[in-house]
């Protein structure tokens, strides 16, 4: 299991396994998220099957599929307040950890400046600057 930490908040990983479930718990996280659909990819773990350990080890479960190479405003809107309001600390999966990493970014610049998101996606092994033009639409729609 590869965690990355993007802050005290939130922390991203790559896919993870029913079996990763327990150590999750184990390390303190609150909030589990999913932000992989069901069947992206031959052979990755049924959602329901991480949704039911999530729930036997206490932990809170979000399944928020989003579609890779394709985060919509849309999907920004419903994570924003989600991650707000989730108990912490988060953490969200995908395939690679990417796409909960634009997620978070997208919907952190609304509360954050650009280069704050950009060091810390930096930090957790993610290189997002190409987002920038996409960072500043989202700094428009501050809370």
């Amino acid at each position: 299991m590869d965690i990355r930490k993007i802050d005290d908040t939130i922390s991203v990983a790559p896919q993870i396994s029913v079996e990763d479930v327990a150590e999750i718990a184990r390390l303190g996280y609150r909030t589990l998220v999913a932000n992989r659909p069901d069947q992206e990819e031959f052979g990755q773990p049924l959602m329901s099957d991480i949704e039911a350990a999530a729930r036997q080890q206490g932990l809170n479960w979000v399944y928020m599929p989003v579609e890779s190479g394709n985060i919509t405003d849309h999907d920004v809107d419903q994570f924003a307040p989600m991650i707000r309001d989730a108990d912490k600390p988060v953490l969200a999966f995908c395939r690679s950890g990417t796409r909960c990493t634009v997620l978070w970014a997208l919907s952190a610049a609304r509360n954050s400046g650009a280069e704050e998101i950009f060091t810390k996606a930096r930090n957790a092994g993610y290189d997002i600057t190409p987002l920038a033009p996409r960072l500043a639409q989202q700094a428009q729609h501050r809370d």
